[in-house]
């Protein structure tokens, strides 16, 4: 990697996640491949290994991929003010593109046109999550396990009719698959130590 001082490695920084994240569509996980293109491959300031370590580190962290990816490369490159930069980088470009939407939908919303246009975009949606809903439940259906076919059929209950939070709902069947995971695992162990 060629040596530059660090007002040279910000204004590289921010250019190549300003222009990554300006004309890259469809989410975080179009733009992480085209940050290893331009961090590993142009530039060559990080190795592949390096590159795939920091792109699971930003998957597993709460937060969209591209900004978690985008610090972490940041910080490996100029420490705390080199994710700064590598951030606003990659939020500014969706910011103005939402920002100029907001104002684009306030100046046409009563357009009886637009309404409709969005109107079919809500079945569409809608639908799409239906059926997303349907494949999930039966997959757990078709695998016949009582537990986490009780579990979807209380929290759908408890979702639809007690209107719970769906944080709590995650929470009770995250604790509930935990707790059948460790009950399987001792079973399973128990059963080789009596062979």
């Amino acid at each position: 990697m060629e040596k530059m001082d660090n007002k040279t490695l910000y204004i590289k920084l921010f250019k190549s996640t300003f222009f990554l994240s300006m004309f890259t569509f469809g989410g975080g996980y179009v733009i992480v491949p085209l940050m290893e293109k331009k961090f590993v491959n142009e530039l060559g300031w990080i190795n592949e290994d390096e590159m795939l370590d920091l792109i699971a580190l930003g998957q597993s962290s709460p937060g969209p991929i591209a900004v978690n990816t985008s610090i972490l490369i940041g910080y490996r490159m100029a420490g705390v003010p080199g994710a700064m930069v590598t951030v606003l980088g990659t939020i500014l470009p969706p910011l103005f593109i939402m920002t100029a939407l907001a104002y684009i939908y306030i100046a046409v919303r009563d357009n009886a046109i637009v309404n409709n246009v969005l109107l079919g975009m809500q079945a569409g949606v809608a639908a799409i999550i239906v059926n997303v809903v349907y494949n999930m439940g039966k997959r757990i259906v078709v695998q016949k396990k009582i537990i986490p076919i009780l579990v979807m059929i209380a929290a759908l209950v408890a979702g639809i009719v007690y209107q719970v939070n769906i944080l709590w709902l995650l929470l009770f069947s995250g604790i509930i698959g935990a707790l059948t995971t460790i009950w399987k695992l001792t079973h399973e162990d128990n059963e080789v130590e009596r062979k």
